[in-house]
């Protein structure tokens, strides 16, 4: 890969959907389609947003690890990033990707105590095309 961060940035960015999986309270790794990530930092940071009352939530507080996996389809690409989340619930991070629309999913607008904001950093991550995978660091 020539230029990493540009290269997962643009499968990111045309990615609708995001993959962030977490482990549950038995162990076992949990696997959530998302909406895609509301703001991302480079490669290292991207923010989501969620409901509280979510398992993910729950368990994310209980055990931070996690990853996140975004797929191209049409070329059978993939990038997959490691890392840890932490659950944001500050008025500034909830506002910072509030969008009009989520009063689709959140009735109380911003403040709805069941929307909060997941932070991903990733630590390393593992691409894939061409019948190829290549492991990184961030």
């Amino acid at each position: 890969m020539k230029d990493s961060e540009q290269t997962i940035g643009n499968l990111v960015d045309k990615s609708s959907t995001a993959f962030i999986s977490y482990v549950d309270n038995e162990g076992f790794p949990v696997t959530k389609a998302m909406l895609k990530p509301r703001e991302r930092q480079g490669i290292k940071v991207f923010l989501f947003s969620t409901n509280t009352s979510s398992n993910k939530v729950k368990f994310f507080r209980e055990n931070p690890k996690a990853s996140i996996y975004f797929m191209d389809r049409r070329f059978f690409r993939g990038i997959s990033l490691i890392g840890t989340v932490e659950v944001l619930e500050t008025s500034e991070a909830k506002e910072r990707i509030w969008q009009e629309s989520d009063t689709m999913y959140y009735k109380g607008g911003v403040t709805d105590p069941d929307y909060c904001v997941l932070k991903f950093t990733a630590i390393k991550g593992r691409y894939y095309s061409n019948f190829h995978s290549e492991d990184f660091e961030i």
